[in-house]
């Protein structure tokens, strides 16, 4: 069976703020290593679920490690970004589903792939990329986009304050040969940013790796056009459960959904909100949820994990 090593992060959270209807439609946008997926078809009798993924890694680790409810024809994979959400559930004939699950961001296995490039700390060529068919890479991004792109994205992305000097500082490296690993890549950002900022705040590269690795695989258009779908594809009642692990990401899921569950501005003196002007949403948790002090201690990955789950109205 294909090695596929991955903790699932805020598993039992996260399916019970779908609310499961046994019989009910579902889809997981990220499938990975099958923990969120496994976990919702124990819950489902005569439901079905959707798995999207573009890693074929993980989509090849799942049709062995879940061929049984796949030959049952309780579970369907789908290899696509999420982004293709609507569109790929359109050619199956399904127009709106009970609950959609995200748990964002890089699995544990595409990190500790070394050949998969996601690693400061592993030594292997510029990749990045969650869909190895897709043409961009790391190495693209790194060696041919010009100066004010790298800073773009460097304090866009990453929200790194030394994004000019670690640009710089590529460009000047390039300029003699093309920067071809990962670990090359980690020592130059290294040198760009001051000795006395290298000594707190985690490894140096951290921020420009997230960075590059988000604009590889438009990390956030791909998440806003798929919550954007996933609000539209909702059952009343049905529900939208999201892990992020980062504030950009969080961000973005508090701010979508915020939008779906305030209310319009309304003229001075309304006595009554008319029916037509509530909102279609609610939220089930204001805050997010985070990862129990027992899980923390089991897995360091879940310490940035937020849960922040949304529900359509009834009709």
């Amino acid at each position: 069976m294909t090695e596929f090593n991955h903790v699932t992060v805020l598993l039992n959270e996260a399916v019970a703020g779908l609310a499961i209807k046994p019989d009910g439609v579902y889809v997981d946008c990220t499938l990975g290593g099958g923990g969120h997926t496994a976990k919702i078809l124990s819950e489902l009798t005569t439901g079905h679920l959707y798995a999207f993924d573009q890693d074929e890694t993980a989509l090849a680790y799942n049709r062995e490690h879940l061929a049984e409810p796949i030959a049952a024809g309780k579970l369907t994979l789908i290899k696509a970004n999420f982004r293709e959400l609507k569109d790929q559930l359109a050619q199956l004939g399904i127009s709106s589903v009970d609950g959609i699950l995200y748990d964002l961001g890089v699995s544990s296995p595409q990190f500790d792939d070394a050949k998969r490039g996601f690693s400061y700390r592993l030594e292997a060529p510029l990749d990045m990329r969650m869909n190895q068919d897709q043409a961009l890479s790391a190495m693209e991004v790194v060696n041919d986009w010009e100066y004010s792109q790298l800073v773009r994205i460097f304090y866009r992305y990453g929200e790194e304050k030394f994004a000019k000097q670690i640009a710089r500082r590529i460009e000047q490296v390039r300029a003699e040969a093309p920067i071809k690993t990962t670990t090359q890549l980690a020592v130059i950002i290294k040198e760009a940013i001051p000795a006395a900022a290298r000594r707190h705040g985690g490894h140096p590269a951290k921020k420009t790796f997230q960075a590059i690795r988000i604009a590889v695989n438009d990390e956030l258009g791909a998440l806003e056009a798929s919550i954007e779908q996933a609000l539209t594809l909702l059952n009343p009642t049905g529900r939208i459960s999201c892990i992020t692990f980062q504030s950009l990401e969080d961000r973005l899921v508090k701010t979508m959904f915020k939008e779906q569950t305030v209310l319009p501005e309304l003229p001075a003196g309304l006595p009554v909100v008319p029916k037509e002007m509530e909102p279609d949403f609610h939220l089930v948790n204001r805050k997010p949820i985070e990862a129990t002090a027992t899980e923390l201690t089991e897995n360091r990955r879940s310490h940035s994990a937020k849960l922040r789950v949304i529900e359509r109205n009834a009709d």
